[in-house]
């Protein structure tokens, strides 16, 4: 909520009618004290509040931190399996032209369909089998 000049003056107005000219001074500065109260009792309740809530839960947190490194990086490696799975299945019903255009392609990419031994995966030995229609659906639907 903004006060606008207006608003100000109109407030300014009134305490002269109802408090009168010779104590506006004294209750304006009492009024200014009370602010400047209000605003220190503000401040040191939120550093009491950060101290004893906000700093202790972010030490509870840093250990969950800690333990969940693992697991997001267990979720990317799935992910990514994931995608690559998603690929050749895509790539079943394909032409072997158009799947060596995209094994190329993956090569070009980083995908090369070998795991860390450098043998050729289960995977691309499947996906660089031709099926017809009926194989692809029944191998498809036990995934």
């Amino acid at each position: 909520m903004k006060i606008g000049l207006q608003e100000l003056l109109v407030v300014f107005i009134v305490a002269l009618v109802v408090i009168g000219p010779d104590k506006l001074p004294y209750y304006a500065k009492k009024l200014g004290q009370a602010f400047g109260q209000f605003r220190k009792y503000t401040e040191e309740a939120t550093k009491d509040i950060r101290e004893s809530v906000v700093e202790p839960l972010n030490e509870a947190q840093k250990p969950l931190r800690e333990a969940m490194a693992p697991v997001t990086e267990l979720e990317k490696d799935v992910r990514k399996n994931v995608n690559e799975i998603r690929k050749s299945i895509s790539d079943i019903g394909k032409p072997m032209d158009d799947k060596k255009d995209s094994e190329k392609s993956d090569a070009a990419a980083g995908l090369s369909g070998q795991d860390i031994s450098g043998e050729d995966s289960a995977l691309s030995q499947t996906a660089a089998a031709p099926l017809d229609s009926a194989e692809a659906i029944s191998e498809t639907e036990s995934i």
